[in-house]
């Protein structure tokens, strides 16, 4: 579990590079690179206000062991308030 004070989501990642996804610390934040068609997903994920896993690494691996979740709670006082 990696705390972070922003995220940054970047659509620019090519299919032809090998990975689903890759994320990494950038300063105090997460940059998560993802390709076109999971922009497309999460924005429509966040729209419908639904869960969204981003699963990163190669593709070719079968042992993936990061994701990226973006969950919605109903209670904002079970988060971090920092």
């Amino acid at each position: 579990v990696t705390g972070a004070s922003f995220v940054v989501f970047n659509g620019a990642l090519k299919p032809s590079s090998g990975f689903l996804a890759k994320s990494s610390i950038v300063e105090d934040g997460l940059m998560v690179q993802i390709t076109r068609e999971t922009m497309e997903s999460l924005r429509q994920a966040l729209r419908d206000k639904k869960d969204f896993r981003i699963t990163c690494g190669k593709m070719d691996t079968g042992d993936v062991k990061e994701y990226v979740d973006i969950c919605w709670v109903e209670n904002e006082e079970k988060t971090n308030k920092g």
